[in-house]
């Protein structure tokens, strides 16, 4: 894990630069794609990552002219599919369904798989849902500051849930007690429809999982959902504040996707991917499916995203040390 704590600002700047150093190999070629595209999504079928790549290969296929076959490669928390692309031709026809599980928290946990700045092109972000604080429906809590009072006179502290140690609902938990100074015992469970149940059944006092996840519980009013790590409210949400509104800030974030290739693609095929990807996430399609999972996103170019990336291994490398995440967990 030290390589990432002493050079990914380097790394940020070399994953930008290198595809322009290492393209040689493959110039210019203002008729791509003259081939079918495959894009490999880590993950098993029916997964927010499936979803979204299925939506994005149907649009790409008619905007390049070129039909792109989605393949599920899944296994290893994204290792297996990523590293089939990270090991391929840099010639743009193989991508893959990148995001924080697999390219930021996996290769923290275990290092010497890939490098997720150095073996990739990173092409354009997609989008994400956001997590959510959430408490029982017949909680006395209604806010964050409520919260915050609530746990500060549990003796014992507040008892809180997550889909996992090291998923990205446990790092926000751990980024909230860490700024708020709270005793908080978290338990991992393994997914989260588990601990929704256990919320429910008032087995633990909150729980940090993804709005998706929360969705059910929240429009069945059997969940409170108090706080979202979005950066402003959503229309589909108007009622549940931001951490950000209510004093918070740096909890902002979403469990995201994003669109990657092996590392030293032609910077003109990226271009042209990351333009067509950002059309893409404005088509009715796209939007409907973004709102059907409760996903945010942003409307970057490649540089941009890429620094992206590297912003967030910085932030969440100290969180995934002190947790002592086990390698293999799923995002």
């Amino acid at each position: 894990m030290t390589r990432f704590v002493s050079c990914v600002a380097g790394l940020v700047m070399a994953g930008v630069l290198s595809t322009a150093a290492t393209a040689t190999a493959f110039a210019a070629d203002a008729a791509w794609p003259r081939k079918q595209i495959r894009l490999i999504v880590p993950y098993p079928p029916g997964g927010s990552a499936d979803t979204l790549g299925r939506a994005l290969a149907q649009s790409l296929t008619g905007s390049l002219n070129q039909t792109v076959v989605v393949e599920n490669r899944a296994g290893a928390a994204g290792f297996i599919g990523s590293q089939a692309v990270a090991r391929a031709e840099p010639d743009g026809y193989t991508l893959v369904v990148s995001g924080i599980g697999s390219h930021v928290i996996a290769p923290l946990q275990n290092p010497n798989a890939f490098d997720p700045l150095k073996d990739f092109t990173h092409i354009a972000f997609l989008g994400g849902p956001p997590a959510a604080l959430i408490v029982n429906a017949d909680s006395p809590v209604k806010d964050l500051a409520g919260f915050i009072t609530y746990a500060r006179g549990l003796p014992n502290g507040v008892s809180w849930g997550s889909p996992g140690q090291g998923t990205h609902g446990s790092l926000i938990g751990d980024a909230f007690k860490d700024t708020t100074k709270l005793k908080m015992v978290h338990v991992a469970y393994k997914g989260a429809n588990a601990a929704v149940t256990d919320l429910i059944a008032n087995q633990i006092q909150a729980a940090f999982i993804t709005l998706s996840s929360a969705t059910a519980g929240i429009k069945s009013g059997r969940i409170r959902a108090i706080a979202l790590t979005a950066d402003k409210r959503l229309d589909d949400f108007p009622d549940v504040p931001t951490f950000t509104e209510q004093g918070y800030p740096k909890l902002t974030g979403t469990t995201w996707f994003s669109l990657s290739g092996p590392a030293g693609m032609d910077p003109a095929v990226t271009t042209k991917l990351n333009a067509a990807v950002r059309q893409a996430m404005r088509t009715p399609e796209i939007q409907r499916e973004l709102r059907q999972q409760n996903m945010v996103t942003e409307d970057w170019d490649a540089a941009t995203f890429t620094r992206y990336v590297g912003t967030e291994i910085t932030h969440w490398l100290p969180y995934l040390q002190a947790a002592d995440v086990p390698s293999g967990n799923k995002p």
